[in-house]
């Protein structure tokens, strides 16, 4: 298959995967919806760089050898497990502060607003994202099927791999931070106390499912 007739199916492809649920648009949204946009950008760019640096370790070999690897295949996937239910439980517990501090400040139903005082910075946001990526063990096997269907025969694999590679990361960068944008028009309506209290319990629990997912994943 020639390399540019390819590239629509290539961008479709990609459009279908960045869309689909996971744990990449779990903390996307939990960030816009708690932060706002700009607290979003760097865990999109942080994700962004963990699946760059996994198309790169496919096309290199390594990325086959974790999938091969039953040890490496089984260590990736418990220290996946274990980001993502970590992060859960931090939103679990964010919650519970949350929930004492206003009852103590307005007692029960009170609706005012409330920024928590421990906003994680953007590089631990951003290092959440990188980390999320790479301790994924079901990127490995992906990108080792998804990547050799798009590169010709007569292309070197690491190079072409390189370059489309990017262009994923630019696809999905432009539908995260868009997600991130409609997401953080709402913010004002996120933060106020109950609203913010449930989404940290509902994003808690779904990163601790998708932990549990990872945790339980067969290659």
């Amino acid at each position: 298959m020639d390399l540019v007739t390819s590239l629509p199916a290539f961008v479709i492809a990609v459009v279908l995967i960045s869309a689909s649920p996971g744990p990449a648009m779990a903390l996307i949204v939990r960030r816009a919806a708690l932060r706002g946009y700009r607290a979003a950008v760097p865990t999109v760019l942080g994700l962004e760089l963990g699946i760059y640096l996994w198309a790169l370790a496919a096309a290199a070999g390594f990325a086959a050898l974790v999938a091969a690897s039953q040890v490496a295949f089984v260590a990736l996937k418990v220290i996946g497990a274990v980001v993502l239910i970590v992060l859960g439980i931090r939103s679990w517990r964010q919650a519970w502060i949350e929930g004492r501090r206003d009852e103590a400040a307005t007692g029960p139903g009170g609706s005012t607003e409330l920024m928590s005082a421990s906003r994680p910075g953007g590089w631990r946001s951003f290092g959440e994202g990188v980390m999320v990526q790479l301790a994924n063990p079901k990127a490995a096997v992906f990108m080792i099927a998804f990547y050799p269907q798009f590169v010709p025969p007569d292309r070197n694999l690491f190079t072409t791999t390189a370059v489309l590679a990017l262009a994923q990361v630019a696809i999905e960068t432009g539908l995260y931070l868009s997600l991130a944008a409609g997401v953080g028009r709402a913010t004002s309506w996120f933060t106020r106390t109950k609203v913010r209290r449930r989404l940290e319990i509902v994003s808690g629990s779904v990163l601790v499912a998708l932990g549990l997912r990872v945790a339980t994943t067969q290659r």
